[in-house]
């Protein structure tokens, strides 16, 4: 088998028609287009929505909602979930690498770091954000809290 005997398997390819070569070719007149009107035309584009004159699905429904330009996405992370980490892997500090690490995160999102559980070990903490309890008790443990 060589590359230049390759061919495709049968009835899987079909030869395009070629419209508009005379009325001999059974194609040609209208060349598939019906008689006249826009659509009929060289150049025509229907415009997204159009529903030919009528008052389109997309006016016809009130406006809602509002999407806020400046809204931030948080993973969230517990300290329950540091202080197993710390247990585990024996760390002292816990930064975004070790939580990719650990498969919490894919280290390109932003991470918030959440007081629910209990926190026991000396841990400084790099985040993203943190949120007032969970700031307290790291500090209350020994522990420094650090915004990236």
């Amino acid at each position: 088998m060589k590359l230049s005997n390759l061919k495709p398997a049968e009835g899987s390819t079909h030869s395009s028609r070629r419209l508009g070569r005379g009325p001999g070719s059974g194609l040609g007149g209208t060349s598939t287009r019906g008689h006249k009107g826009a659509k009929a035309r060289s150049g025509y584009k229907k415009k997204v929505g159009f529903e030919g004159g009528q008052m389109p699905l997309q006016r016809r429904l009130p406006k809602s909602g509002f999407k806020n330009i400046n809204h931030k996405e948080y993973y969230a992370v517990n300290l329950s979930t540091l202080q197993k980490m710390a247990e585990q892997k024996n760390l002292t500090k816990i930064g975004i690498a070790e939580l990719k690490a650990a498969g919490l995160t894919n280290g390109k999102e932003l991470v918030k770091i959440l007081g629910m559980g209990e926190l026991k070990a000396k841990l400084d903490v790099e985040a993203n954000a943190f949120s007032k309890t969970a700031e307290e008790a790291i500090k209350a443990v020994g522990g420094n809290a650090i915004i990236i």
